[in-house]
């Protein structure tokens, strides 16, 4: 049999015998899942609604496969046995409705029908020398604590919608999925190794494909649909695919990437509960039969496709590429953006997602932004991001694209070029400090120095630097230091590379992006440290934002000059760099 998913009310199932077969673990739910399912189903019966009967509160799934007359139970078993013990409770209200139960047997429990519905509250014994009925009879207490909590019409109003059938107001409904018993283990393991819980993606992947959907040509749509799910599935997993169309702070954590897709096509919000995709396309789905007694398939999955499509289609094209990766970096709605897309021709989309650009930058004054201050500091990124991605669009015929996958991995930050003026530097990284300026001086790993061999560590120090070997040795060879030597040495060494001319240092025309870790080794090295490591990058085939590395190779300054050292006109030419490339978004200042 092929695998069928829908949507049922607990009035469905009453009556069935569901079998809980030995490999599954018994009950286990304490007092605080059994007040968690009360408290739901209370909030969902106590909401005002203009049209109950589309709505109802939904368990997670059910999980089962028919055998002779019993339904066994794959996954599901904690909820449904809860729900039974609600029953129970409530087995006097439910005489009056003339409804009768569903029975549960467990394998490895004989007798435990029996068990279950004549549980009590007072039997104080009941359960003691077995594990599983001693948790079902404390769930049966918390239900009776928690009915005593409330008035007395509470639990004839919850008993109601817990036997509801469709046309009655609201009820509670379960999502039933009905297994080919082959599938069983396989399935089962699936669900409960590790507790993982079944996804929206594979309950709509079900309801795409059950056979009645589908006329005679029921193998031939079945493979074309799943052979399409896999293709965009396999895209989906494409990293620097994958990181244009979501944020770097984004929530969105798929076990199934195709699942964001269906999102989009049914707007799900950070608002939605679990499930809520599931539930849009089901609900889809049966309005499809009330009105035409069939599924019209093609229609749905055409919506997803064409929904996918769009994103290829921004993916593959450089300037919407880049610029509606700078909008979904900073959350920027991606259904807006395809609305946007269906309602406008290309030029006036291009036009439109620029102008949503300029909107972020509307109230930002460039010259006075202050690194020092946090609600600047977003602002700088956003800046120095975009910069990126413009100069490589004004590249004439340039084929590099910026990398968002990189960008958002590896966390990239703001990075100041040469060295701050309030030296900081945590004790533990003296030593790697001093090493990096031996390094830079002798074009030797310091580690590396063999003095056996006749090596004059500071001998190997250039003439007009010789003045700093003591000092840094004297960092290298001792495990004791004086803070204030260190800051003394810093403030001489920026002197040297004359990093004291730049007294804004916290201005844009000193910042640069970074990716964390190359900015947290080198938070506090000085300029030709930075660029020598900024090139050694570079040419081992690591990322570096064009930007950045034009920066720490003076590409924007106008007079080369020193080109070991960061100076005022360097900053200033990168600065007026910046500004013109930008001239389009920034706001124009008033002369």
């Amino acid at each position: 049999m092929q695998n069928t998913i829908t949507v049922k009310p607990i009035n469905d199932v009453l009556g069935k015998t569901f079998f809980v077969p030995s490999y599954q673990r018994g009950y286990r739910w304490t007092n605080i899942e059994v007040r968690d399912l009360l408290d739901d189903i209370f909030q969902f019966i106590n909401e005002n609604q203009t049209s109950p009967k589309e709505v109802f509160y939904c368990l997670q799934p059910l999980v089962v496969y028919e055998q002779s007359d019993k339904l066994v139970l794959i996954d599901g078993q904690q909820r449904l046995t809860t729900i039974h013990l609600i029953l129970t409770y409530l087995k006097d209200f439910l005489t009056m409705f003339n409804k009768v139960k569903y029975n549960i047997e467990y394998e490895t429990r004989i007798g435990s029908t029996e068990f279950l519905n004549s549980i009590q509250i007072n039997a104080d014994n009941e359960g003691e020398d077995n594990v599983d009925y001693y948790h079902m009879r404390e769930a049966f207490k918390t239900i009776d604590e928690w009915f005593k909590e409330k008035d007395g019409t509470v639990q004839f109003r919850l008993l109601q919608a817990l036997v509801n059938d469709d046309d009655s107001g609201k009820n509670v409904k379960v999502i039933w999925y009905e297994i080919n018993p082959d599938e069983a283990i396989d399935i089962f393991t699936r669900i409960n190794i590790g507790k993982i819980p079944l996804t929206n993606a594979e309950l709509i992947k079900a309801l795409f494909l059950q056979k009645s959907n589908f006329s005679n040509s029921f193998e031939l749509k079945q493979i074309q649909i799943a052979s399409e799910w896999d293709l965009m599935e396999k895209r989906l997993q494409d990293d620097s695919f994958w990181y244009f169309i979501n944020s770097s702070t984004s929530e969105n954590n798929y076990e199934n990437r195709i699942e964001f897709v269906f999102d989009l096509v049914k707007d799900k919000r950070s608002e939605h509960e679990d499930l809520y995709t599931f539930h849009k396309f089901d609900d889809a789905f049966e309005k499809d039969k009330q009105n035409d007694k069939t599924v019209n398939i093609d229609k749905h999955w055409l919506e997803v496709k064409q929904c996918f499509g769009t994103l290829e289609q921004w993916f593959t094209n450089s300037e919407l590429y880049h610029h509606i990766g700078f909008l979904i970096e900073y959350k920027y709605s991606i259904n807006k953006l395809i609305i946007a897309s269906k309602t406008k021709d290309k030029n006036e989309f291009i036009i439109f997602i620029k102008e949503e650009i300029k909107d972020h930058f509307k109230d930002v004054d460039v010259s006075n932004l202050d690194f020092g201050s946090n609600s600047d500091k977003l602002k700088i990124k956003k800046i120095l991001l975009l910069f990126n991605i413009e100069t490589l669009l004004t590249t004439q015929k340039a084929i590099v694209r910026f990398p968002f996958d990189r960008y958002k991995k590896e966390k990239w930050d703001i990075e100041h070029v040469n060295a701050q003026a309030d030296f900081e530097l945590d004790k533990r990284n003296y030593k790697k400090w001093a090493a990096d300026l031996y390094e830079y001086f002798t074009g030797i790993d310091f580690k590396e120095l063999n003095p056996d061999d006749g090596e004059d560590a500071s001998g190997l120090f250039p003439e007009d630097f010789k003045i700093y070997a003591g000092r840094i040795l004297g960092l290298l060879n001792s495990d004791t230091h004086n803070e204030h030597e260190v800051s003394n040495l810093a403030d001489d060494l920026r002197r040297e590379f004359k990093e004291d001319e730049i007294e804004e240092n916290n201005g844009i025309s000193n910042l640069a992006l970074l990716d964390e870790r190359t900015n947290r080794s080198y938070k506090n090295a000085m300029f030709p440290i930075k660029r020598k490591r900024i090139i050694e990058n570079d040419r081992k085939g690591l990322f570096v934002p064009i930007c950045t590395k034009n920066m720490f190779l003076k590409y924007y300054s106008k007079q080369l000059g020193e080109i070991m050292y960061w100076q005022k006109r360097d900053a200033d030419d990168y600065y007026d760099a910046l500004i013109t490339t930008l001239s389009y978004y920034l706001p124009k200042k008033d002369n």
